[in-house]
């Protein structure tokens, strides 16, 4: 096979030519990708103080080392911003100064976000007997991430900011197998057990004390109409106190009541009474020996 670099860069560039809406040549800076991973690890470390770091973190530098970080951010995560925003080409916007004030309201939000995720972790822990400690569940427990990663993109994505909510809450379904949509809106004390599989919608809303189970969907109806479907609620409302089994699906602008359990593998599609149980019914397994034992003749 001829493997000539002149023949494969020429191939490339014709298509470049030719093949609109997968390039972005002579257009403004996009945000880089590798950065908004940097912004949401330097994220979790001020929010998890002494959790993420390679060096212990003592309360005598608290100060300091919050006070770099915080700095560190705010100039990476405004470059990113700039960018996006750039890209909207609002001519009465001057991305500059907007990304300055956008990136400093979200900066200041962050100890409410904190006090969020500290309810987050207290369900945690006392939603699964597994669970050793409060440090146990920041360390390992990547349904705690997720959440983390998605309140605070969620106070990025109410600011309208193009591509930085998502390509946020991107990285940590990466990093979990947990994709959170950034413009969710969830309660306090959700916690999500094991988690792998998960995935909730644009416009779902999620009440308080919500407890999800791996591989629960929470998602849209045939979205056949596409763009027509933008800004339309089209994801479930899950009240307070439900509890979600594993691999149940939810499905379209339906609500679940308060207090509800929905069990495992359940396909729901109507909206479901309070204090209720969703159930297959009742199944029959058939246990049976995996070779038939020879009988064995009379003496």
């Amino acid at each position: 096979m001829d493997c000539d670099p002149t023949d494969i860069t020429r191939a490339l560039v014709e298509s470049y030519q030719t093949l609109g809406g997968i390039n972005h040549l002579e257009g403004v800076d996009l945000p880089a990708k590798l950065a908004v991973s940097q912004v949401c690890s330097e994220l979790l470390q001020i929010i998890f103080p002494g959790f993420y770091e390679t060096e212990s973190l003592h309360s005598a530098n608290l100060t300091r080392h919050t006070d770099e970080a915080v700095r560190e951010i705010i100039s990476r995560l405004r470059t990113e911003v700039r960018r996006s925003l750039a890209f909207k080409k609002l001519p009465e916007v001057d991305p500059d100064g907007a990304a300055h004030r956008l990136v400093c309201r979200f900066m200041r939000m962050l100890p409410e976000v904190r006090a969020l995720l500290r309810t987050d972790v207290q369900a945690a822990f006392d939603g699964d007997p597994a669970a050793g400690s409060y440090e146990e569940v920041i360390l390992a427990y990547p349904g705690l991430e997720a959440i983390a990663i998605q309140r605070m993109a969620h106070v990025l994505y109410n600011a309208s900011l193009p591509f930085i909510p998502r390509m946020m809450t991107e990285w940590a379904h990466n990093r979990t197998g947990i994709d959170i949509h950034p413009g969710a809106r969830i309660g306090t004390h959700f916690f999500i057990d094991h988690g792998t599989g998960v995935v909730i919608g644009e416009t779902t809303v999620i009440g308080n004390h919500v407890k999800l189970y791996q591989g629960v969907g929470l998602v849209a109806r045939s979205l056949a109409a596409g763009q027509r479907l933008r800004g339309k609620v089209r994801h479930p409302q899950v009240e307070d106190n439900v509890t979600i089994y594993a691999n149940a699906t939810i499905v379209g602008d339906i609500t679940v009541g308060r207090g509800t359990t929905l069990g495992a593998n359940v396909f729901v599609v109507e909206d479901v009474p309070p204090d209720s149980v969703v159930t297959l019914g009742e199944l029959k397994h058939e246990v049976r020996a995996k070779h038939r034992v020879a009988a064995v003749p009379p003496r």
